[in-house]
């Protein structure tokens, strides 16, 4: 929503101010420029990216107009859930969230989270690294060093989509200008050829380019990477979240204290008081 009343104010406060001062709508509506840069950026882009990142970016273009689904609410569970493992494991050992791990659609407690199994790489993250603990070989140092590797790794192919768009972005003002020379070369070839009237109509619309190149770049392509950017770092925050909890964990702290590290992980916005995350957990139990 955010992000069509950002272009609606974007396109009011240029083009309504553009005609606040007396200027003519009609000749900033140059088609063959828009197809220009537009063509040569989305060209670019294809030559600079691998097939990975253009499908990745295909794939990740539409979600800038979802809301986010990283709210407290989603915290909540994430927290109230590793609370029930950690106290499960505690109580009744280690091979007791086997089945849960090796088939979380069937697991009573997964399937209390229906928010948190929509989430494909927090799933994976949690199944593969409760797997690693179950088998028992590995000191919790190891599986640090090895959860920042994956987060790592996670991050930067996320990263990957926001600097392609992000480049693509950074592109449109040259590819402006090169509108802009092309339509002065055309204008100067047209010297005696056409009226000095003629003649400034098709500078002015030469000068266009620059303009739409601009306007691309700052107003409409450029956030986008900046929203994708946002929304990688949301989901790299839940993946930092559960590792914390479960390091917690491995080193032998109770499951209430184990839970409290990873609140005291996310942001100032999201964050439940301590109080309210023990109520909720208390409710999430009896469910």
């Amino acid at each position: 929503m955010f992000v069509i009343i950002g272009y609606v104010v974007v396109i009011f406060s240029v083009f309504g101010g553009f005609m606040m001062a007396g200027g003519h709508l009609a000749a900033l509506l140059q088609p063959i420029e828009l197809l220009m840069i537009g063509g040569a950026a989305f060209g670019a882009f294809l030559v600079g990216n691998d097939l990975k990142t253009i499908k990745a970016t295909v794939a990740a273009l539409p979600t800038v107009l979802a809301p986010s689904s990283y709210s407290k609410a989603l915290y909540l569970d994430l927290l109230a859930m590793m609370f029930e493992f950690l106290t499960k494991i505690r109580k009744d050992g280690m091979m007791a969230i086997e089945k849960d791990v090796e088939n979380p659609e069937n697991s009573a407690i997964f399937t209390k989270y229906p928010k948190i199994m929509k989430d494909h790489h927090l799933m994976d993250f949690l199944c593969d690294y409760l797997r690693m603990m179950l088998s028992g070989n590995m000191e919790p140092f190891q599986i640090e060093n090895l959860m920042d590797v994956d987060i790592e790794t996670h991050h930067n192919e996320g990263h990957a989509v926001c600097h392609a768009v992000a480049k693509m972005a950074d592109g449109m003002p040259a590819f402006g200008i090169v509108a802009a020379v092309m339509g002065v070369v055309h204008t100067m070839s047209s010297v005696g050829q056409v009226s000095n009237n003629e003649l400034g109509v098709m500078i002015a619309h030469a000068l266009v380019g620059t303009f739409l190149g601009i306007l691309l770049c700052y107003g409409f392509v450029g956030p986008l990477a900046t929203i994708l950017e946002q929304k990688l770092n949301e989901s790299s925050k839940m993946l930092q979240t559960a590792k914390i909890i479960l390091l917690a964990s491995l080193n032998g702290y109770a499951p209430t204290i184990a839970v409290e590290f990873g609140r005291k992980v996310l942001n100032s916005t999201e964050r439940p008081e301590f109080l309210e995350l023990e109520e909720y957990i208390k409710g999430a139990r009896t469910r």
